[in-house]
């Protein structure tokens, strides 16, 4: 069941961190799967890494983390994958 929660989330935060970077990101859906679950476990690490993965209420600041880096992570790919499709 984890593994279904994986790819929810990532789904989630790969489509918010799409929405993060102006312009259009020509990947396909499960690309920004991916790049949102690798998002998302590397925003948990640098949260945990800063103390703030858990607090009282909802964890904005980890959430902020999961998708900025995916967003970072969809930048980095988006011209890897438009250049792989034109060659």
């Amino acid at each position: 069941m984890s593994f279904l929660w994986a790819i929810i989330a990532g789904l989630i935060i790969g489509l918010l961190a799409k929405l993060v970077i102006p312009g259009r990101q020509p990947i396909p859906l499960w690309l920004t799967v991916i790049m949102g679950i690798l998002g998302a476990v590397a925003g948990n690490a640098l949260a945990t890494a800063f103390g703030v993965r858990d607090t009282g209420g909802i964890d904005w600041i980890r959430h902020i983390f999961q998708i900025g880096i995916a967003a970072v992570l969809i930048a980095f790919v988006t011209p890897l994958w438009a250049r792989r499709r034109h060659a």
